[in-house]
């Protein structure tokens, strides 16, 4: 990971996000949100406690997706959080080891955005 500042703990706040998504508990997944939060997820964007908790419904919870974490970092205030993921949701055209890179920002012990990317390694 040759552009992130170097490797860290999880906060307590992402480990706990991490925690209730893989054991598929919408309430759990929403304490860990600011009210304000924002998420981006395969470039869709959800801001605010409804558009965040429908997302976590349908698309964690429902489709039962577990989280696997690989690797942990640190760029300046952003946590950065690597994971395989699993579960029961529409699989098509995707690698067999999914791995999505999670970018968190955390104030106040309340992650305020979360940004998770399917990157592809770098050409240079």
């Amino acid at each position: 990971m040759n552009t992130i500042d170097q490797p860290a703990v999880l906060p307590d706040v992402v480990a706990a996000h991490i925690a209730a998504v893989n054991a598929f508990d919408t309430d759990a997944i929403m304490a860990t949100f600011s009210d304000d939060a924002l998420v981006n997820d395969a470039r869709r964007e959800f801001v605010g406690t409804a558009s965040i908790r429908a997302w976590a419904r349908r698309e964690l919870v429902d489709d039962k997706v577990t989280m696997d974490v690989t690797e942990v970092a640190r760029h300046g205030s952003v946590t950065v959080v690597r994971a395989r993921y699993d579960g029961e949701y529409d699989k098509t055209n995707l690698p067999d080891e999914l791995v999505l890179t999670n970018y968190l920002t955390v104030t106040d012990g309340k992650i305020t955005s979360l940004i998770i990317v399917r990157n592809e390694p770098a050409p240079y």
